[in-house]
């Protein structure tokens, strides 16, 4: 039985405000640990009145009080907008209120536009210092040596796990040189998938916090009655890529009934490419395509993406999955 985990994308729809999404975000937490799933992870998002996680930390942390053993993390924190003693401190507090609990991922694309990267005051190139910066917060999250003049104060000996994000080659090589697990973006980046967890698994390199490749993968996922049922719901989904397409990164929307009278060829072509490893139909449809991207990837773990507007329905779909996997 692969393990599950969750991509909480935090949505600001057109009827629920950002306090919503948030509350949302902390109910789906509270579910999914008694459902089974393992870990609920956030990303690092900026200047998106769609999504709500761009205070990654603080999301967390509001998540994790309304839940009791789920893991939670960041799918993941953008390192080069921040610096390493900051996110060390703020993933060290979390792991001091929440023990056992906190997962930092890592990944070194901006998570915005270039407008907003000089808003955040950081410079294109600081991506280029990626992998110091990971061994820096590394580092800082590690006990204090007796001489160590710097401290992340209440981090230093918290050890809170890293894991590297990626959607290319780079991520992969990165992770199997500093021995840590990988999560692959294939929910929206799926082309180098296979390759990069080749890359990973040849070239791992084992380290103290990881003895042997794990690889986590990611996937949308819904689940509904029925394949057409669920391919309504995919919509929502559909439509905010077709908007990135347009520059238009607006609120979530409710599903629709034509998807095609909605997008022009162009943008469909462009998100089925970003889609094609959806899987989105009922629970015979859903469970065929997991154990499909199971056998295919050897994945470890599988961390779902279940963008569905109305949030008991959103519910519905996850409580599928897990029933589905097997994990519940």
């Amino acid at each position: 039985m692969t393990p599950l985990s969750i991509l909480e994308l935090v949505r600001v729809t057109e009827d629920t405000d950002a306090r919503g999404a948030l509350d949302n975000a902390r109910d789906l937490a509270a579910h999914a640990e008694k459902w089974g799933y393992r870990r609920i992870w956030v990303a690092e998002h900026h200047n998106m009145p769609g999504i709500a996680s761009a205070a990654t930390s603080v999301v967390l942390a509001h998540i994790a009080a309304g839940s009791t053993s789920i893991r939670v993390g960041a799918g993941g924190i953008m390192l080069p907008n921040h610096a390493p003693y900051v996110i060390a401190e703020q993933f060290g507090t979390l792991a001091r209120l929440f023990p056992g609990r906190v997962d930092l991922g890592l990944g070194r694309a901006p998570g915005t536009d270039q407008l907003t990267l000089r808003a955040l005051r950081r410079t294109p190139d600081a991506a280029e210092n990626f992998p110091q910066d990971v061994l820096e917060v590394q580092a800082f999250l590690a006990p204090a040596g007796p001489n160590q003049r710097i401290q992340a104060v209440p981090a230093a000996g918290t050890e809170v796990p890293l894991w590297i994000l990626g959607s290319s080659h780079f991520g992969a090589m990165l992770a199997a040189e500093l021995g840590l697990p990988y999560a692959f973006a294939s929910h929206f980046a799926p082309d180098e998938l296979i390759p990069a967890l080749q890359i990973y698994r040849s070239r791992f390199k084992p380290s103290e916090q990881l003895d042997r490749p794990y690889a986590m993968v990611g996937v949308n996922i819904i689940a509904a009655g029925s394949d057409a049922e669920a391919r309504r719901l995919a919509t929502t989904q559909q439509m905010s890529f077709a908007n990135i397409f347009r520059g238009a990164r607006g609120l979530s929307q409710p599903p629709i009934d034509d998807i095609e009278s909605y997008w022009s060829p162009a943008e469909k072509a462009q998100a089925m490419r970003m889609l094609a490893r959806s899987i989105v139909g009922s629970p015979d449809t859903v469970r065929s395509g997991i154990d499909a991207l199971v056998r295919e990837t050897s994945a470890d773990e599988l961390i779902v993406v279940s963008d569905v507007y109305d949030h008991a329905t959103r519910l519905r779909s996850f409580e599928l999955i897990a029933d589905i996997a097997g994990i519940n």
